[in-house]
């Protein structure tokens, strides 16, 4: 009988480096492999869940384990890496994370200000909707860690929008079978739109950031003369 990996690898290029042995170990642990591959995903961003999560569910579909069992085993590596993040976070701390913006090029410790009073009117949000979101569902963490956020509020935001996030890919690989990889292409969509929208992001900051400096040094110029 075909393991769910050779019907995989039928449909999809067998992946090399560390996504491909994750891929290995969730098909050798079954759960206990798909929740470490998630784990592993929310520390190292660039690790796709969009090929881990569709995976498990296919894994399921071949009997490897169970469905709940996989959704289980995948929020909780979801919320134990969220969690290591929170912590790294929290012994950064404020004041730290303040020094270290202050030499920052281009940036300021107002900058760290307004970005902490405005986590702290919507963290809440933007920890559980940032689950679904590639990139920030890792770095989301963080900030919720340096502002030190009630550990159980972060723990139920981060496994209830884990859960939704996971379940969807999850089930949709259970549903496609050996066509699960046709999941992480639509959800690469969703991670280039966000990489696209965080790269105008910097950009227009540099830019923006660069002009008012030049027109304060103009001004000192003037002053001066």
């Amino acid at each position: 009988m075909l393991s769910a990996l050779t019907l995989a690898s039928a449909a999809e290029p067998e992946l090399g480096g560390l996504a491909g042995k994750l891929v290995d170990l969730m098909e050798s642990l079954g759960g206990p492999g798909a929740g470490f591959a998630i784990f592993a995903e929310n520390l190292f961003p660039p690790l796709p869940s969009e090929l881990f999560l569709p995976l498990a569910g296919f894994t399921a579909s071949q009997g490897k384990m169970g469905i709940a069992e996989a959704l289980l085993w995948t929020t909780a590596g979801s919320v134990v890496g969220a969690l290591v993040l929170y912590f790294l976070g929290a012994l950064i701390g404020r004041d730290r994370l303040r020094r270290i913006i202050a030499k920052i090029p281009l940036m300021k410790v107002s900058d760290y200000d307004k970005t902490e009073a405005w986590f702290a009117k919507h963290g809440t949000k933007a920890v559980f909707f940032g689950r679904v979101l590639p990139i920030f569902r890792s770095l989301i963490s963080v900030p919720a860690g340096v502002v030190r956020m009630p550990l159980l509020t972060f723990t139920l935001l981060t496994a209830l929008g884990s859960a939704i996030w996971n379940s969807v890919l999850v089930m949709a690989g259970y549903g496609l079978g050996n066509q699960w990889h046709r999941v992480e292409q639509y959800a690469g969509i969703m991670e280039k739109v966000v990489i696209v929208g965080v790269g105008l992001a910097i950009v227009l900051f540099v830019v923006v950031r660069v002009s008012r400096l030049r027109k304060d040094n103009s001004r000192r110029g003037s002053h001066a003369r």
